[in-house]
């Protein structure tokens, strides 16, 4: 299992919208940045992913789980770019801020700190252990 962070700006999209869409999910769709679409194509059903409110808070907000791998983004009229489903598994009991991550030497190398600006990001089996510690889950939810 791989792990990974999905940036949403909550009021197009938020952790909410997400638990509301329940077990069926929803289309993770309009990235638009080569790099953030290599890493949809590397999602596998059963992946897990931080949900993570960008713009507004600046913080993870939950955990939601890979449920089809990539096909292609229906928002595209190019057609060059690719989405995967996700849907809502458990939220986390507090948010966990991009303050606290640039500020935590474990997490230094994470690229929500050293490439903050990318969409879709890898998060290392490490780092997702360390984060659902500093929460207070599991690493496995």
């Amino acid at each position: 299992m791989a792990y990974w962070l999905l940036k949403s700006e909550p009021d197009a999209f938020s952790w909410d919208d997400l638990v509301a869409c329940g077990d069926r999910g929803e289309p993770w769709t309009g990235v638009r940045n080569h790099s953030a679409k290599l890493n949809l194509m590397a999602m596998q059903v059963g992946d897990q992913a931080f949900f993570y409110h960008s713009q507004t808070g600046k913080e993870i907000v939950g955990v939601c789980e890979v449920i089809t791998e990539a096909y292609p983004d229906a928002s595209d009229p190019k057609g060059v770019f690719v989405c995967v489903d996700v849907r809502a598994k458990v939220p986390l009991p507090r948010p966990f801020t991009l303050a606290e991550a640039k500020a935590d030497p474990a997490l230094k190398t994470m690229a929500l700190v050293t490439a903050f600006r990318l969409s879709v990001q890898p998060v290392s089996a490490a780092e997702w252990a360390h984060i659902m510690d500093c929460v207070g889950l599991t690493a496995t939810g």
